[in-house]
This record gives structure tokens, sequence and C-alpha cells, in this order.
């Protein structure tokens, strides 16, 4: 476009940005997509998808080395010798703590949409009613009927396979054939149909990984290997299925290595006028114009964005008049549960590897039962048997203790529950000005904790995992509580959440910030409250919802 005039921007090219980009250009707005980290073609660029584990020089672990240069990152799987290219560098990027948050972040095109978890799950009235019914934070500004058909949109394109179970607080989605249980879980959930007044269930997970083939993407090969990009587009990624139908449009125009630093603010007329970008590469300022502005950075980055521009207005930022920008912070916890062992199935094996396993939905605080906590949680798991791996602890030596760790060992089958954390005020993120990242800019500090209503929540996530394996069948029932700190379910959510008041809240029912009508956040940051659900799905329907009102508010004149 002629001087970098477009007629949106969209600012991150993950899930919601992709999303973004798509429905704007399909709806015939010339859109310009700004990604701060490099190019990641698809499949050409998936360097280690068909590489096995002894073609990588220390079999896909880590080393001592790489945890000195990955303080951060070497809190948990990210750093690893597979993808490591994929996150962020902890040096160039860094982030600083009052209280620990584990941030694990993807710079480059695609963002997270490459390394993300794909477990896909509806909303439901019961979570966006759930602020108002308990009396915490803010009211949601929608409800599930303004989403449902948002939902329907986006599964139809992004493909998502999972059962239809008929769950009011699990809606079902428009759904490919499920990847089924195997006949260890399927045991499982056959003996748990009996107990517990059917309330608890083990379902197949649903994830976004095709089932059937959708144009340009084939079925999942049930390689197990997502993480490294699927040279087949089996599952959903920026790459394999929003960037290639907006670039069909013949109306985007894609830019890598641009730090999108401030979003261009006119105080007349109370609109964006566009962003400020600077040049990862050439260290070149740039300023893009447009009519709207969708911010897609990811939660905790778009936030950065606003809260650095209109200062000259507003010296918290674009959006803080309400004083919630960045506060109300949240995540799901997990890294709790239980896990024991299936007998009976020696003379059964796995076959594939399959990219998923069960989940177990919420069923706590519903349908009558009360607990000493709000809210609640679900559970991800899946059976399997043990490898050779068993006999690393073992410290067995000897011919015949290595013949026995070629066969299968035992089916184990354990989970981790997801659970609901509650928006608070005092759980946020700012801007720390004595640190400053590779390129100059301040970086982000995080200050927020779990409470005692997650606390009092992850007793029940232990102890009922247990119940639901004892009543499955399993032997030797163990539960867990492993050390969790928020970030680690890198399912960062709040900061600029949705309401219905501009006086505590950032952003409007339709995603706009109450300051600026012509930006709109998408991603992470709009959530009023987090569920105990994967929370992506939600992001694509609010994106697409957002692009559709956005057009028609141009149409109207009224951006």
């Amino acid at each position: 476009m002629n001087n970098n005039v477009y007629d949106a921007i969209v600012v991150g090219s993950g899930i919601s940005g992709g999303w973004a980009a798509k429905e704007l250009t399909e709806k015939g707005l010339k859109v310009l997509l700004l990604e701060r980290g490099k190019n990641v073609e698809h499949v050409t660029d998936y360097k280690n998808a068909t590489k096995a584990p002894w073609d990588y020089p220390h079999r896909g672990g880590r080393t001592w080395a790489q945890e000195q240069l990955y303080p951060k990152l070497k809190r948990d799987y990210p750093l690893n010798e597979k993808n490591l290219d994929w996150w962020v560098k902890d040096w160039e990027s860094p982030y600083t703590e009052s209280r620990r948050f584990d941030w694990f972040r993807g710079y480059h095109l695609g963002g997270r949409s490459l390394m993300w978890g794909r477990h896909s799950y509806r909303l439901s009235d019961y979570d966006f009613e759930a602020n108002a019914r308990d009396g915490i934070a803010v009211d949601w500004p929608i409800r599930y009927a303004d989403l449902e058909p948002w939902y329907a949109h986006v599964e139809k394109h992004a493909g998502i396979q999972g059962s239809y179970e008929n769950l009011p607080q699990l809606p079902d989605s428009v759904f490919q054939p499920a990847m089924p249980l195997n006949c260890v879980e399927e045991k499982a959930a056959s003996n748990l149909a009996g107990a517990f007044g059917g309330k608890r269930k083990i379902i197949p997970a649903r994830t976004a990984n095709l089932t059937q083939a959708l144009p340009g993407r084939a079925p999942c090969q049930f390689r197990n290997a997502c993480w490294l990009g699927c040279p087949y587009g089996a599952y959903f990624s920026t790459q394999s299925s929003t960037l290639p139908a907006a670039v069909a449009t013949g109306n985007l125009t894609l830019l890598t290595w641009q730090i999108v630093n401030e979003i261009t603010y006119d105080r007349d007329t109370k609109r964006a006028t566009g962003v400020r970008a600077l040049d990862a590469v050439t260290g070149e300022t740039i300023d893009f114009k447009a009519r709207i502005v969708f911010v897609c950075a990811s939660a905790v980055n778009s936030t950065w964005l606003l809260m650095r521009s209109a200062t000259d207005v507003w010296p918290d930022g674009l959006g803080s008049s309400s004083g919630e920008l960045g506060h109300n912070l949240m995540d799901h916890h997990l890294r709790v549960g239980a896990s024991g062992r299936m007998d009976g199935f020696d003379d059964k094996d796995l076959f594939g590897r399959r990219p998923g396993g069960f989940y177990v939905p919420r069923y706590r605080n519903l349908f009558g039962d009360k607990r000493d906590y709000l809210r609640g949680f679900g559970y991800q798991g899946s059976a399997s048997r043990q490898g050779w791996q068993r006999g690393i602890r073992e410290l067995g030596v000897g011919a015949e203790f290595k013949d026995a760790l070629v066969q299968p060992g035992e089916w184990r089958i354990g989970s981790s529950g997801f659970g609901e954390i509650l928006p608070d005020h005092s759980n946020r993120v700012s801007l720390n000005h004595g640190v400053v990242d590779k390129w100059g800019f301040p970086v982000i500090n995080f200050d927020a904790a779990m409470g005692e209503n997650e606390l009092a929540m992850r007793k029940d996530m232990a102890n009922d995992f247990a119940e639901i394996l004892e009543a499955a069948g399993a032997k030797d029932v163990h539960t867990y509580d492993n050390e969790f700190h928020p970030g680690a379910g890198i399912h960062e959510m709040g900061t600029a959440r949705m309401g219905r008041d501009p006086k505590s809240s950032v952003l409007n029912e339709w995603n706009q910030v109450w300051d600026a009508p012509n930006v709109f956040v998408t991603d992470g940051a709009c959530m009023t409250s987090a569920g105990c659900q994967n929370p992506s799905l939600t992001y694509m329907a609010l994106t697409a919802r957002a692009a559709d009102h956005a057009v028609a508010e141009l149409k109207r004149n009224n951006l």
C-alpha cells in the first residue's frame, strides 16, 4: 500500500492474529499483518519434523550449557533440543518477577500456534455467568449464545476432533470424528460410568488435530510430533490454516521482524491512527497507518503494547482509564493429580502415537455440588505402557535386565487437573523501565500468585482423581502435587479484560478498547474469567466475532 496505509493492521501472527488476518481479508479489507520475529514457512521450515531421536546430538534432551543460557526456559519442558529455536531467548527478551511467573513465548511467524497443546473446548454459560454469580471481579459482557455461532464458525475451518457428549458445562463443538480412547482408557471409562452418579466421565480429549482432510491439509498421521511443525498440516496453526486463507484473498501484506512498540493515537478524534514498529534487523522505525488495529500479540505482550501507547493522554497507557490495564492476570493451575496401574492388558500394546489422550470434564461446584472453594477443574490424561525409560532409576545391570527393558512395561494411567484461577486485581503485570530488552524497550514485570481458593481446589484435584482411578479399576494409586507457579500452564489471560462498564474494564463486549474504539484486543488479554477449559478456541471465536463487528462498523462509518 502507498505510504504504508492499510484498511487494518493486525499485530501478532499467532492463533488470534492469524484469525484476525483471515477474517478481515476475506471481508475485503487490505490488511497488514506484523510479526515481531522471523518467518517460518509452512512445511519447508519444519526442519526437525521427521528426525529420529538419534538424529539429535543429545537425543532431543537438554544440556548443562543450555540451562545456563536459558534460566527461565529451563523451568519446564520448553528447554529441549528438538524445537529450542522456536522458544524466546532469555537473554534477548528478559522479564522480571516480583513473584515467580513462568513465561514461555514464541516470537516467530505463527507464534505459539506452532507449539500449542491443541486441546480445544468451548466455555459455557456456567463460565460466562460465574463472575456475576460469585460476586468476583466483573461480569462478562457476553453470554454463550453470543459466541456459539462463532465457535461453530471457527471449528469448521480449524478442524476439531471430539465426541458428542451433550454436557451443559462443556458444550459440544462441530466435531470431526473423535480419536478413540485406547483399550485401557475405554475400560476405565466403562468402569467409571456407574460410579459417582455418572457425574465423573472419561471422554476422548478434544483437540485441533484433523481426523478427516480439509482443503490443503491431510488427516493426522499419529506421529505425536506436533510441536515440531506438521508436514501434513494436520493440526491447526497459523501456517496450516488461517494464513493460507488470508493469502488467498490477495488482500494480505505480511511483514516479519517488525516489533510494534506503540499504537499511534489522535487525541482529537479519540481514535488510533496506526502503529509504530521497529525493524528488528535494520533498526529502522516505521509508522504504519490504518483505520482499525487488531492487537493479537498474546495476552501479556498486547498489554505491554497498550501500556506504551497514548501516554500523553493516559500516563499508564491506552486503555488504562479504568485502572484495570495490566491487572487480573490469570492462568490455569496444574501439576496435581494421581496415577495408577491397570492390570489385565499385558497382551495389548499401543498402535501409533495418538497426539492426545482423555479428558474429564468439570463436575465440582455444579449440579448441586458445593465445595469450600469457587469454580472447578477438569483433567487431561492418558493410559500407556511403560517403555525402556522405566529402568533408568532402577540402577539395574546385566544382560537379563537389558533384555527385560526391550519388552513393554506395565500399563499406567494418570492425569493432571487443570484448575481455574480466579481474576484478582493484585495479580498484575507492569512495565519495568529499569531493565530493557535487546532492542532497548522496557520489559514486563510479573507480580502474581495463586490464592487460597486455588490452594483449596488442589486438594480435590489430587484426591478426586485417586477416587476416579480406584473406581476405574486401577491399582497402586498414588496422588501427587508438584510445585506450580503461575505461567506454567502457558494460558496467560486477563490484563485487559472485557466488561460492561468503562470504569471497571478495558474492553467492551466487542473487544474494542473503550478509550479507542477502533482498537480491538482479541487474544488472552481480553478474558474476564478463565474457566478451567483450554482457552485458545475461545480466542479464535472472539476474534472472528470482533472482526465481523469491526467491518460492519467500518461500513457504517463508526470507526
